[in-house]
């Protein structure tokens, strides 16, 4: 439940939305997303958190986060941390869960609703302290994929759940690898 007066404060766990949505076969519509939290309140800030790895030329993720930063966003970034596993398979770790964490309860004097785009059961004691100051909070993720996405202690400390799939035909564009045929080409949409 939304109030169109009440001051409201976006936090989005990057990679945990995208996986989120991609397990439901659907991509992010971020300009929706954005548009669709303002109809619901007073929005005062949007964050988008994710990790970037920085020796790559390229990261398939820069133009996003440069679209986000000029579109209303504010990112929040740091290097990713590559590293070789026990079986000498490349893995990257960037886990933003702190600075989510912290700038939620720097912003929490200041609005009335926090959304919480993450189904991460380490945000729980989060959720729980921004109760405490008189902030109601929202999670988003969803509980239709397989396996769930959203930690059952997270769905219950929070005042609202919002299931990611509810907020597809509002927020979603069909998946890049939906349009793209296996031929990597654009398959026809009718």
């Amino acid at each position: 439940m939304f109030y169109k007066d009440e001051r409201l404060a976006l936090f989005i766990d990057g990679s945990n939305l995208y996986a989120a949505a991609k397990s439901l076969g659907f991509d992010i519509d971020y300009k929706l997303l954005r548009s669709e939290f303002m109809r619901r309140g007073k929005l005062l800030r949007a964050f988008y958190y994710t990790a970037l790895l920085e020796n790559d030329e390229y990261s398939p993720i820069r133009p996003l986060v440069d679209w986000l930063n000029y579109n209303g966003f504010n990112m929040v970034t740091k290097p990713a941390k590559e590293f070789t596993d026990s079986q000498g398979r490349r893995k990257v770790k960037g886990n933003m869960d702190i600075e989510l964490a912290v700038d939620a309860m720097e912003l929490a004097p200041h609005v009335d609703h926090i959304v919480i785009f993450s189904g991460d059961g380490d945000f729980r004691p989060l959720v729980e302290s921004l109760q405490r100051q008189g902030v109601r909070v929202s999670v988003v993720s969803t509980i239709r994929s397989q396996p769930p996405m959203i930690a059952d202690e997270l769905r219950r400390q929070a005042d609202n759940f919002i299931e990611l799939n509810d907020l597809k035909d509002v927020i979603g564009r069909p998946s890049r690898e939906d349009v793209l045929g296996d031929d990597g080409d654009l398959d026809d949409l009718d």
